[in-house]
């Protein structure tokens, strides 16, 4: 597929993250009014509440679904709806498309909105938030770094996509500072643990999948069948506390650790615009049971980047570099294989990718990894030396991939630790 022109001019640059090609959904707020849902176009927001109210593109007999703060009613009516609100959207930003838009300038400057005018909020609710653990690099990485090379995959780790239920009260947008977090801790050389602020704190470079519709308690999905429940996707930066969780993990897996925040970008990228990006999980070293076979590929060429910034250094430095085509299970597999006890699936879930690495130290999503477990710091391009986070780090994800003269791109995932707070007075 090649670029699709539009009358936003800024929209026609080869490496805009956000073309008509794209047309990513959103919510944002202007001028402190409520926020509302959008689609990004250029450099400008599309206020989808005004087409809507104006009935310029598709309504439903149940009233508004995008003068709303949040993308869930739209996700919930499924892909027929989805396909045709984005050729309706096409049409109407297309170059030589519809001009019940571009021919009405009243219409266009209640319509369109700087994206530099709005503030970007989260694109929708969150009704569960699951994390997988499913990059082989990352696995074997952190297994031999805790179990030696000969113990790193776990037994059944080439034979399902292992996760955990993490907590959807902690996702963020993009923007969002954090505090570190307070917990017990306890290190290699200490009888006992001790209480205080993490020492060790990390990132996981991850796509996040966002389910659009659900599935019924009790009944199992094919993995044909969750990808037509995937609505798209959004960076995702799940935030973690190594110290914390290497005391708790054992036996059953993070918890505080990891409980404190996940940053999402405030783009969801759809799955129609990530088609022309499918490509192949990788060989399979163990054939996978029927159930997790796919019938099309079920990962996308997008290429992903990190970087950190210090408070007060000038720039920001790439400590990372990969692609989510790094991945071992695709999204569809993930979710299949969640929903293949009959877990009911619903509108609003976000399933964590688990952090992606490349082969190359220049690919590790973590500083775990990064750092090699704290043994070996790194230097940035300021001359600052890191292991783990500092306080007010700035980590930034970003991700894009890249068609035949335009990109997709998913904005900007980022947010800062700040120091823990103080901690209360534990004899009240």
């Amino acid at each position: 597929m090649t670029r699709q022109a539009s009358w936003v001019e800024s929209a026609n640059s080869a490496t805009h993250p956000f073309p008509l090609n794209n047309l990513p959904y959103g919510v944002f707020s202007r001028n402190g009014d409520d926020p509302v849902c959008g689609v990004a176009i250029g450099d400008m927001v599309l206020d989808l509440s005004v087409l809507e109210a104006e009935n310029l593109i598709p309504t439903t007999e149940d009233g508004p679904v995008f003068d709303l703060p949040f993308l869930n009613e739209f996700m919930e009516l499924g892909q027929e709806a989805w396909a045709e609100l984005r050729a309706r959207l096409s049409d109407l930003l297309a170059e030589g498309g519809d001009g019940a838009l571009s021919g009405n300038p009243d219409l266009i400057e209640r319509a369109l909105v700087p994206m530099e005018d709005v503030t970007m909020h989260m694109p929708f609710v969150v009704a569960e938030y699951t994390d997988f653990y499913a990059g082989k690099q990352h696995a074997i990485n952190v297994g031999t770094m805790f179990r030696g090379a000969e113990n790193a995959l776990p037994p059944n780790w080439l034979h399902i996509p292992i996760g955990y239920n993490g907590r959807a009260s902690s996702v963020v947008v993009s923007g969002t500072d954090l505090h570190r977090p307070l917990g017990q801790l306890k290190p290699p050389h200490e009888e006992v643990p001790h209480f205080g602020p993490s020492r060790r704190m990390d990132i996981e470079l991850e796509l996040g999948a966002v389910v659009g519709t659900g599935s019924i308690l009790g009944e199992p999905i094919t993995t044909s069948g969750a990808d037509e429940m995937i609505f798209g996707y959004v960076l995702l930066n799940d935030w973690s506390s190594r110290d914390i969780q290497g005391w708790e993990y054992q036996p059953l897996g993070p918890f505080q650790g990891k409980a404190f925040g996940t940053s999402i970008s405030p783009w969801v990228v759809t799955k129609a615009a990530l088609e022309p990006f499918r490509c192949e999980t990788p060989p399979r070293e163990k054939e996978l049971l029927p159930y997790l076979q796919e019938s099309k590929p079920g990962l996308y060429d997008i290429e992903l980047e990190v970087t950190m910034q210090p408070e007060g250094a000038d720039r920001a430095t790439t400590i990372c570099r990969t692609n989510y085509n790094r991945m071992y299970y695709s999204a569809a597999q993930q979710l299949t294989h969640h929903a293949v006890g009959g877990c009911e699936m619903t509108t609003g879930d976000l399933l964590g990718s688990g952090t992606i690495s490349g082969p190359e130290k220049t690919e590790f999503g973590s500083l775990l990894e990064q750092s090699w477990g704290g043994k070996e710091p790194f230097t940035l391009d300021t001359g600052e030396e890191r292991t783990f986070i500092e306080d007010f780090d700035r980590l930034t994800l970003k991700g894009q991939a890249k068609g035949d003269g335009y990109t997709i791109g998913f904005g900007e995932c980022t947010g800062r630790i700040l120091p823990a707070v103080q901690e209360p007075d534990w004899s009240k």
